[in-house]
């Protein structure tokens, strides 16, 4: 059994279709999928696992805690006078499905973000599992990525690759140099770019595409 963290550079670059990907490309393995804190959805709505079961086909789904106001988990939880999210509760939830091949589990914003009186890079130390990080294309990732790689760094994370949540289907000078500059930078390998768009893209067009969009070297499990 692997478990394998998926995080952001920020909000907004990713996360969910890079986890529905890895679900994706997992072949003749068992997938589980956590997410810890869904914020800014109303209860009943879908949120982010759903759509990860929409694009990856992949069932078992995990979502702890649902908050109203579309902010970090514990400080949407404070303003709706829900309890927040704990790191033992988020550890145990996650090691009850340790008998899936794979756990993923996707955090909510970037590494640092406060899902309770824990961030992602806390739950990360807890279970020793590593870490993939979801970055942008474009001007201001070279420095959103180091930040966050040095963090695992300091911390004793691995981070196991680079993904770029949305690579542009016409990419600009800035998209194309961040491609070599981003490996260069965080010494971590760039292991994976999404098309831009993917995400709403059928099931079926998905997973037959998504292990291509990851370099064949690369596995979850590594």
């Amino acid at each position: 059994m692997t478990i394998l963290l998926i995080t952001g550079t920020s909000t907004d670059v990713g996360k969910t279709v890079v986890t529905a990907a890895v679900a994706a490309a997992v072949d003749g393995h068992s997938v589980a999928v956590c997410k810890p804190g869904q914020t800014g959805v109303a209860a009943g709505a879908p949120g982010d696992l759903a759509e990860v079961r929409r694009l990856s086909g992949v069932t078992r789904t995990l979502e702890l805690a649902r908050y109203p106001d579309p902010l970090a988990p514990d400080t949407a939880a404070r303003r709706a006078g829900m309890p927040p999210l704990t790191l033992a509760e988020t550890a145990a939830a996650v090691d009850s499905l340790t008998d899936a091949d794979l756990v993923l589990v996707e955090g909510a914003g970037g590494l640092l973000v406060r899902l309770g009186d824990f961030t992602l890079l806390d739950l990360a130390q807890q279970l020793g599992a590593a870490v993939l990080l979801v970055t942008a294309a474009g001007l201001g990732t070279l420095n959103h990525t180091e930040l966050t790689t040095r963090a695992l760094q300091s911390a004793g994370v691995r981070c196991t690759g680079l993904v770029i949540g949305s690579w542009p289907g016409e990419p600009d000078l800035a998209a194309e140099c961040n491609r070599t500059d981003l490996p260069r930078v965080t010494g971590v390998d760039l292991v994976g770019a999404i098309p831009e768009g993917a995400g709403r893209w059928d099931r079926e067009r998905f997973t037959a595409a998504a292990s291509s969009w990851f370099e064949p070297t690369w596995s979850p499990f590594g």
